[in-house]
Parts: C-alpha cells; sequence; structure tokens
C-alpha cells in the first residue's frame, strides 16, 4: 500500500497516524517535503485527491480524509462535498496520474501488472482523466475549463469550493453569457473556511452578475465540491478549484466524463444544492457596503497565492 500526503497539507496530522501506518506496512510519504534544495517549491503543493485500488477501482473528487467528511453535511462540522467511484480503463489513467506524483516523491517507478492489470470496459460512458503541474503544463487544467465553457452552447453549471476567477475566466464566461448559455455557479457562503477566499471571490462577481450569471452561495455549511457540468452532456469532476491557485500553482487531477445520464445526475445534485442556497444579484453585489468592497479589493490582490 501506498500513501502519499502533502507536506503542507498535512502538516497538522497527527504524527502518530503516520507511525501506526508504517508500522503496518504502509509505504507514507509526503510530497515537497521541505529540503535545502527544493525550498523553491513548498508553494507548489499537490492537491489531487485519488484512490485507487487493485489497479481496478478508482475514487476521485473533492473529499479528504478528515473529520469534515464523516457527514452529510448536516451541521456546520460536516461539510457539503461529492467523491466519485469509476471502473474500466479510465483507472488505469488514475493510477497512471498518482504514479506521477510518486515518483516525484520517491524517485521509484510503480509498474507491473499488480498496478496496471488489464481493464476491460464498464458502462457506456466516456471518461479521461486529465492531469496537470507546474512541473508539466501548469496551464494546461485552465486551458481545459476554458474549453468547456467555449464548447458549451445551452448551459454551465458549476459548483467550486474557491471561485475565484481570473480575467482570462471571467471573460469566458462573460462570452458565455452574450452567446446565450446559462450561468450557474454555487460556491460558499458565509461557513467557509478561508474568509479571504470569500472576499476575493466577491471582488471578481461584477462583471458575471451585470452579464446574467447566476452565483449562489451555500448556507448551511462549507460547500467544497468540484464539479464542472456543460450542456449536460460533459462533466468534470476531482480537485479542481475555479481558482488561481488550482490552475497554476498546484498539482491538479480532474476526472472528465462525456455521459449524458451521467450529467443528468450531477445537475439534479446541483438543484438539490440550489435549494440550500442563497442567490446574489447583481444590486446586491454592487450595494454591499464600502468597508466590504475595500476588503473584497485586498483579498483580490493576493487571490493568486490563497
Amino acid at each position: 500500500m501506498h500513501v502519499l500526503l502533502d507536506w503542507l497539507g498535512s502538516d497538522k496530522m497527527d504524527q502518530s497516524y503516520l507511525l501506526e501506518m508504517r508500522d503496518a506496512g504502509v509505504e507514507v510519504h509526503r510530497y515537497h517535503a521541505p529540503k535545502w534544495y527544493n525550498l523553491n517549491k513548498l508553494n507548489n503543493r499537490t492537491h489531487r485527491k485519488i484512490l485507487v485500488v487493485d489497479g481496478r477501482v478508482g475514487h476521485t473528487g473533492g473529499v479528504g480524509i478528515a473529520a469534515e467528511w464523516t457527514g452529510h453535511a448536516q451541521d456546520p462540522q460536516h461539510w457539503r462535498d461529492s467523491h466519485f467511484r469509476a471502473e474500466g480503463p479510465v483507472i488505469a489513467q488514475m493510477q497512471a496520474v498518482f504514479g506521477d506524483n510518486w515518483v516525484k516523491a520517491t524517485g521509484k517507478v510503480l509498474d507491473g501488472a499488480d498496478y496496471f492489470p488489464v481493464l476491460a470496459a464498464v458502462g457506456d460512458g466516456a471518461a479521461q482523466m486529465f492531469a496537470s503541474s507546474p512541473s508539466g503544463g501548469s496551464e494546461s487544467m485552465e486551458i481545459m475549463y476554458l474549453l468547456m465553457i467555449a464548447a458549451a452552447e445551452r448551459s454551465i453549471e458549476l459548483s467550486s469550493a474557491y471561485f475565484v476567477p481570473d480575467e482570462i475566466a471571467r471573460n469566458a464566461l462573460v462570452a458565455a453569457l452574450q452567446r446565450g448559455v446559462r450561468v450557474r455557479v454555487i460556491t460558499p457562503g458565509p461557513k467557509i473556511d478561508n474568509q479571504t477566499v470569500r472576499r476575493a471571490s466577491r471582488a471578481s462577481w461584477g462583471d458575471l452578475l451585470k452579464s446574467g450569471a447566476e452565483i449562489h452561495e451555500y448556507q448551511p455549511t462549507m460547500f467544497h465540491c468540484k464539479v464542472l457540468v456543460a450542456d449536460g452532456l460533459l462533466v468534470s469532476v476531482g480537485s479542481t478549484n475555479f481558482d488561481a491557485r488550482s490552475f497554476h500553482l498546484n498539482d491538479e487531477a480532474s476526472l472528465n466524463i462525456y455521459d449524458e445520464a451521467f450529467a443528468t445526475r450531477q445537475i439534479e445534485v446541483f438543484e438539490r444544492d440550489l435549494e440550500s442556497s442563497k442567490r446574489i444579484t447583481y444590486k446586491q453585489w454592487r450595494d454591499r457596503p464600502l468597508a466590504e468592497k475595500i476588503r473584497d479589493h485586498v483579498s483580490a490582490l493576493i487571490a493568486s497565492q490563497i
């Protein structure tokens, strides 16, 4: 068994857990653990969330392993999130993405039939595991998202824990709205783990709201989902947030599924989340207090690092 943890993301983890895993025979490593020769990489983290079992079953989405993910969004201590199970040939791609981080952290290659067994097709949908990294295409994830937005003809549903679109992404969404695409976004409300992110997000909403985007803030608890649906046909799920850190600094991975039935199901989930969300209108955004506007603007100045 192999476990790879982001060094900074697991910094608060009880060390006894690591010792317990290692004593049980688990090979545990930390990604970009600080060394004198790699201090320039500390801000380049792995945010990927991938679990592969026997090279045959894979899981990905927004879920981490912590108390926040042990419930069903029933209170502020338990987050709202989505995670997905997959089978079929795409699992080899998921394994390869994990292996990419593993070889960077350990210098060892995971190979052979134990990791890459022969996989038969499962179901009718087409799937692809898409990955990005500062060491090999840091902008490819944003480009993939931009292509989905540019290709959309009818609708875009975006669930994003951290929705801080840069100018290029905002322009792409505004262009979609101008050609008649319905754009709906759900992002966290007051119950969020990082208020600076929320403020930076709100600073970017003006042109989107003015152009007709529907932006909703989830109310009951922290909203940690990362799902993009285009035209009720293509779905992208995984670890990627709609912000500069995910697009340019982190190692990220998203599972793209081209399947109408699956997309329909994700829109149904989106609609259910809307019932627990509050829509923010352009007038509400424009008329927010001056002090709030200043805080939002200041937060936006450091948005690329949060």
